[in-house]
């Protein structure tokens, strides 16, 4: 029996003494295989990361657009420009009072501002005939009758060329880019709207009278009459004719000095009273006879 007991612990002392071999044996086994898919998957990620750097280096767009993602610019707040309301710009030609009372009007300024009884005149006229709205005409007709005030024209004149311009459509355009009630050439005047709000101020009614009857002006200054002004201002002063553009104005404005005086004028003009020629520069129309001038 002893014997047999010593056998048996001899043998369990054997096993467990080679049980530390096969453990050390499998530990270093795993190991190595650790190492070894270290080292492949940082062979590969330098291997991709060359690739990646050889396509950025031959595709400097790609280089730009990955920064750019990268590292985003701040976005900007979008500034929007709104160009100021129509009584802002309608008060604005007003010449301001004098300290204490106002100034009295000079005759030349009464003339030009007419009677409330001419321009409801000169409104409803205009408002059948262009098949505009009474309220929007009356906004319109007081805005022509404010700035001829300010700048010494005859507002019959501003409604004649706005009536041939537009048909008192204040957001007409024309395929050369004239805009707005007077078909002003918003990108070559850009400077003349800048004190109202940019360019976008150019379908602003009351902006795009204003302007376009400054430009009518120094026209009309330049040429030293209206026949002349009317020509450069449709743009035909170097041309030997302005295909009967003054004509139509001029014509229209004997219309509203009719209606403004109290007289009975259609609102439908017949087909051949528009094929009449210019007027001379001795005819009724011509500029001496035009107020303001």
């Amino acid at each position: 029996m002893i014997n047999r007991f010593t056998g048996a612990a001899a043998v369990a002392s054997t096993i467990l003494a080679r049980q530390p071999a096969a453990w050390l044996s499998t530990t270093r086994i795993s190991a190595k295989g650790v190492l070894t898919t270290a080292q492949h998957t940082l062979t590969i990620l330098g291997v991709t990361a060359l690739v990646v750097m050889a396509v950025l280096f031959v595709r400097p767009d790609l280089a730009r657009a990955l920064s750019d993602s990268l590292n985003p610019a701040p976005v900007a707040e979008p500034v929007t420009l709104v160009a100021p309301p129509l009584s802002a710009l309608m008060d604005a030609p007003a010449p301001a009072p004098a300290a204490g009372a106002a100034s009295p009007l000079s005759v030349e300024e009464k003339a030009l501002l007419g009677t409330q009884k001419q321009q409801r005149w000169v409104t409803d006229w205009l408002s059948k005939r262009y098949r505009v709205a009474g309220d929007a005409t009356n906004m319109l007709v007081s805005t022509a009758y404010l700035t001829a005030r300010e700048i010494k024209l005859d507002p019959l004149l501003i409604l004649a060329v706005m009536a041939i311009e537009s048909g008192f459509n204040p957001f007409a355009e024309s395929p050369m880019g004239a805009q707005g009630l007077m078909q002003v050439m918003s990108k070559v005047h850009h400077e003349r709207f800048q004190e109202m709000g940019g360019l976008q101020a150019a379908l602003n009614p009351v902006a795009n009278i204003r302007v376009g009857s400054l430009i009518l002006k120094d026209y009309v200054t330049r040429g030293g009459s209206v026949e002349a002004g009317l020509k450069s201002y449709v743009g035909a002063a170097a041309f030997a004719h302005d295909d009967g553009y003054g004509a139509k104005v001029l014509a229209e404005y004997q219309r509203l000095k009719q209606v403004s005086s109290g007289k009975k004028v259609p609102t439908i003009t017949p087909v051949m009273a528009q094929a009449k020629p210019a007027p001379k520069a001795d005819a009724p129309a011509s500029d001496t006879q035009i107020a303001g001038l």
